[in-house]
């Protein structure tokens, strides 16, 4: 059975009908029993970081999602589900994250109130926009260079060890919009959003939970 992690931080049934949709067993729980039984797990997640991680240890979700990812499970994280992997993030304040990964998450730029420029960045980056290949990834089997997929976010991470680049995406310049590591895949991206190709993501999410 692969878990699609509920922690209150939205977009839950997109993912779950979009995995029954290529025809994977999954189901939607805040059980850490549930959780540590699956095959896979899947972060899904949008919001503010730190009601997230208020959230995870308010349900004691913390120790069995670390432990899920040490195990070398597959791992599945969509948006914020990418961001809480990295040690903290800069929204309002510095909060903590799970610090699974190196690294941490900042803000776009943007102008000030009042001030224009060609140059300035509409935050949140919303719409559809190419990732770049930097790493191949199972979950990014038959996936092109240069694909587009549907984000939804105002922050985004900075990892520390560049090998782990999976995709960067260029708004306002280059930034990293997917991460790889071992069975872990994680992505700033929405492919419960992103039409055929993100279901072709999540094909092969689950085409290796179930190998």
């Amino acid at each position: 059975m692969i878990a699609v992690l509920d922690y209150g931080m939205g977009n839950l049934r997109s993912v779950h009908k979009a995995l029954e949709k290529m025809g994977f067993q999954a189901a939607i729980t805040q059980d850490p029993a549930e959780l540590r039984r699956a095959e896979g797990l899947v972060v899904p997640g949008v919001g503010a970081y730190g009601k997230a991680m208020e959230n995870l240890r308010q349900l004691r979700l913390i120790k069995p999602i670390r432990e899920f990812i040490e195990s070398g499970k597959p791992f599945l994280g969509i948006c914020l589900g990418l961001q809480l992997l990295f040690s903290g993030s800069e929204e309002f304040g510095f909060q903590e994250g799970l610090s699974l990964l190196k690294g941490r998450v900042v803000r776009f730029p943007f102008s000030p109130a009042g001030e224009s420029s060609k140059n300035s960045l509409k935050v949140p980056h919303m719409g559809w926009n190419a990732v770049h290949i930097q790493k191949r990834s199972f979950a990014l089997d038959g996936i092109a260079d240069e694909a587009y997929f549907y984000f939804v976010h105002s922050y985004y991470p900075i990892p520390e060890e560049q090998e782990m680049v999976a995709t960067t995406t260029d708004y306002g310049g280059e930034f990293v919009s997917s991460v790889r590591l071992g069975n872990l895949f994680a992505c700033q991206f929405h492919p419960e959003k992103s039409q055929s190709l993100g279901l072709k993501i999540l094909k092969n999410f689950g085409d290796l939970v179930y190998r």
